[in-house]
């Protein structure tokens, strides 16, 4: 039977007896409404570590004042389902007031590679995130901590947060789960209506032809970016974002592909902002 726990004394208790016991200790961070993509480093987490802890937390200080929070779906019976189905052994779900104390005014920011891509769009979106990881990992004091590779440019803040500030955990990136016609798997899915789920297909379709150029020797960045927007912009409810081709590294725009790159997207299907991307290594 798997554990919940909506305390960070419960948690650390718990954490303290495995280590005790010689067990090495994973942490997979969610936002909750569970699917396969998170299964998939559940997975990977319990495969590569004695126990894991998965967190549920739906974090406000990472959402805009016009964002979904309110909406974001919530489902903790499900999300016990899928923890238990992939080898999980404990839920940290934690209320608002236990993560934010009262008087909470100490935050965590990641500069230079916050600037670009969604950090353009979505100002204070990674101070949010990268408040809540840094406590969730002093909380937990995991030896891994797994997150997915679809949030790229979290994946890169999250691992330069923890280098420049000399913390323990390993950060592994898990690759992208995709339903069987191409689309990545998100919890925002769930807000696409059937027309808007067909359309959003235009996604994975897109960065398919844009990683097809590259593969065939294309390396004029500005061209595979033009060519995986227009795609987009066939799509009549689609409304692009940001296509950008940047620095594996550092996140900054690159004019040729002679490193490795990400290729990321933001793209708007109807009210629902869907990301996506792939890295391409020349």
């Amino acid at each position: 039977m798997i554990q919940i726990t909506s305390t960070v004394a419960e948690v650390q208790n718990q954490v303290r007896q495995w280590k005790q016991d010689g067990l090495t200790v994973a942490l997979v961070p969610t936002m909750g409404y569970l699917h396969e993509g998170h299964g998939s480093l559940i997975a990977q987490a319990a495969k590569e570590n004695d126990r894991v802890v998965v967190s549920i937390f739906v974090n406000p200080m990472q959402f805009g004042p016009a964002e979904d929070l309110a909406t974001y779906p919530r489902d903790l019976v499900r999300d016990q389902q899928v923890c238990s189905q992939y080898g999980a052994h404990l839920i940290f779900h934690p209320t608002v007031e236990e993560m934010y104390t009262p008087g909470f005014s100490s935050y965590v920011d990641v500069s230079g590679l916050t600037e670009g891509l969604c950090g353009s769009s979505r100002p204070g979106h990674f101070r949010g995130v990268c408040t809540v990881v840094n406590k969730l990992l002093h909380i937990v004091a995991p030896h891994k901590a797994y997150f997915g590779q679809k949030d790229a440019q979290q994946l890169a803040v999250i691992r330069r947060m923890v280098r420049d500030l000399n913390m323990d955990p390993d950060i592994v990136g898990c690759p992208i789960v995709r339903e069987p016609d191409g689309l990545a798997k998100s919890s925002r899915n769930t807000y696409l209506s059937a027309q808007e789920r067909a359309a959003a297909l235009c996604l994975s379709q897109a960065l398919d032809l844009g990683r097809n150029m590259a593969a065939h020797g294309e390396r004029d960045a500005a061209a595979i970016i033009e060519a995986v927007g227009a795609r987009i912009r066939q799509e009549p409810l689609a409304k692009i974002d940001y296509v950008h081709i940047v620095d594996l590294d550092t996140l900054k725009p690159v004019q040729q592909i002679d490193r490795p790159v990400l290729c990321a997207l933001a793209v708007f299907i109807g009210k629902t902002r869907l990301i996506d991307n792939f890295i391409f290594t020349p």
